[in-house]
């Protein structure tokens, strides 16, 4: 049987609203991504430690901030 009392699943389009919604979600996504890909990519990948390249020299340092004298 053909036409609109066909069997079967038919779902309706989505609402402007809706694809809007989808796209800037999807949009979000991607770039949340990617900036966190930029941010942590070698850790992730294992070229980098993650307790690597902080720039702090916590090994020079004590908790209170003073130096250490050798």
């Amino acid at each position: 049987m053909a036409g609109p009392y066909a069997p079967g699943f038919h779902p309706h389009l989505p609402g402007y609203k809706h694809k809007f919604l989808a796209t800037a979600l999807g949009a979000t996504m991607w770039f949340w991504i990617f900036y966190r890909a930029r941010k942590d990519g070698a850790k992730l990948l294992g070229l980098r430690h993650p307790w690597e390249g902080h720039g702090h020299g916590h090994d020079a340092h004590d908790a209170h901030g003073h130096q250490e004298h050798h």
